[in-house]
């Protein structure tokens, strides 16, 4: 049986975008690998953050949802893939215009470890889960990384350890909730407006507002 394949799905489609964001959901493996849903949870979580950068955009960013192609993360496919491929498909499309990432949870850890890609000039990591022996170089980029002090799936003290080595060589802030959580269902608008704002002005400039 083929693997099923991963969708792009649009949020805002300018006719000519200035620059382009794809917006990664997380979301953990399940028994018999199914497909992802448009509807579980941890892909809805991150439309009201998609649909922020759309509006923080003002029309000059082309957004776009990522839809993997499999459930969680193992050793013959990742997310990381997925954001690969979906780099390409925007690219095939717009050309090379400058391009940003925002994920959550296992999306944020695809979101940096897909950052050194070519053309990449922005990240936004919220809540990612990240393993101790991940390493990027993510030089030339700029990268923020939120993470709630409350959150018990992914590991704050990961983000510390992952900003801290990353800052010798990249532009990269850490902002951390009080009392934020995985699911970041308290603090939401916080989360939102931090990848909206953070994207808006490193990927078209704070003169936007």
């Amino acid at each position: 049986m083929a693997r099923p394949a991963a969708r792009l799905l649009p949020v805002l489609a300018p006719h000519r975008p200035e620059a382009a964001v794809v917006v990664l959901h997380g979301g953990g493996s399940r028994p018999g690998g199914p497909r992802v849903s448009p509807t579980q949870l941890s892909v809805l979580r991150m439309r009201p953050v998609a649909a922020e950068i759309a509006r923080a955009g003002k029309g000059k960013l082309a957004v776009f949802r990522l839809l993997n192609s499999h459930r969680g993360w193992d050793a013959r496919r990742t997310p990381v893939d997925d954001a690969h491929w979906a780099l390409g498909r925007i690219r095939d499309q717009l050309g090379d215009v400058p391009l940003g990432l925002v994920g959550h949870s296992l999306g944020g850890r695809a979101a940096l470890l897909t950052g050194a890609s070519p053309g990449v000039r922005s990240i936004v990591a919220l809540n990612p889960w990240l393993s101790s022996e991940d390493t990027v170089d993510l030089t030339g980029r700029q990268v923020l990384v939120v993470h709630g002090d409350g959150d018990r799936v992914a590991s704050p003290a990961r983000s510390r350890s992952f900003v801290a080595a990353q800052r010798a060589h990249t532009d990269v802030e850490l902002v951390t909730i009080e009392g934020g959580k995985h699911a970041m269902l308290r603090h939401g608008r916080r989360y939102q407006r931090l990848a909206a704002d953070f994207t808006r002005d490193t990927l078209l400039g704070p003169e936007i507002r």
